[in-house]
């Protein structure tokens, strides 16, 4: 799509693709959504929005994703990467970022279908975000959070290098909970020689980012 050209983007990694899905792949992680991401009883997220019924958790998936290529702006933009694992997709591992070109500095999260986790991929797919983070817009920071009972995220976080940002006391479903805020910099941060970007250059204007 020679107007919105982020449709060409890719990162792949030893075992994974992340890049925007056609329509017809984007129902299938309608279908990963569905099938379930996490525990009954147990909320990752600061929007619950998984804890609906599996066909609304589906459609709220489709519909997240086309609300944010309709918004795309470069001075304020969210990256939802469809991940994808012996081609099926399989989550979305999602970059966001507000006046980049001023600061720099990008904020990540994601997800998986349940029957994928315990495997690293959600290592292998931070790494992704992070090489193309720092690698291909130049970003000068990377930042994270996770509520302090989600050990899964808290151990990507700290495997790959991040450093303690604080807290925030959030309102997750009636209940106060901490929520730990961490940050990578570049300074902290190595290139992947098994990482790589396609189709990135004619990308960089929507990112608010310019060529190194």
């Amino acid at each position: 799509m020679r107007h919105l050209p982020i449709f060409e983007l890719s990162v792949r990694t030893p075992r994974l693709e992340l890049r925007l899905p056609t329509i017809a792949e984007l129902d299938e992680l309608g279908d990963r959504a569905a099938e379930g991401i996490h525990e009954a009883g147990f909320m990752p997220f600061s929007f619950p929005w998984s804890d609906v019924p599996p066909a609304e958790r589906a459609l709220s998936t489709i519909q997240y994703q086309f609300r944010q290529w309709a918004e795309w702006k470069p001075e304020s933009w969210a990256c939802e990467f469809a991940v994808f694992f012996d081609g099926e997709p399989i989550g979305l591992q999602g970059m966001t970022a507000k006046h980049f070109a001023v600061t720099g500095e990008v904020l990540t999260g994601s997800w998986i279908g349940r029957r994928f986790q315990g495997q690293g991929i959600g290592t292998e797919m931070r790494r992704a975000a992070l090489h193309f983070a720092f690698e291909g817009l130049g970003a000068r920071h990377a930042a994270t959070a996770a509520f302090e009972d989600n050990a899964a995220s808290l151990g990507v976080t700290r495997k790959l290098g991040y450093r303690d940002d604080g807290v925030e006391i959030h309102n997750r479903q009636g209940k106060a909970v901490t929520m730990r805020r961490f940050r990578l910099s570049r300074d902290d941060w190595s290139p992947a020689a098994d990482i790589s970007i396609h189709g990135l250059e004619p990308c960089l204007p929507l990112f608010g980012a310019t060529p190194a």
